[in-house]
């Protein structure tokens, strides 16, 4: 089993779990920006099937 050769000081430690959470922090703010973009209906990055494209395509499938 892999063993590391020295102990990783606290303050390399505490960086590099600061940085984890802080990747996180900027997904999670994105994922709620995308959100709010698609529930008002302003979003211009997000492509998504709407009610009106759903019956159509439900329409030219039975032809």
């Amino acid at each position: 089993m892999a063993v590391p050769k020295k102990k990783t000081s606290k303050s390399k430690r505490d960086s590099r779990r600061a940085h984890w959470y802080r990747k996180a922090e900027i997904q999670a703010i994105k994922a709620l920006a995308l959100g709010k973009s698609v529930l008002t209906g302003k979003s211009n990055s997000f492509v998504y099937p709407t009610k009106e494209e759903e019956e159509g395509e439900g329409e030219e499938k039975e032809e």
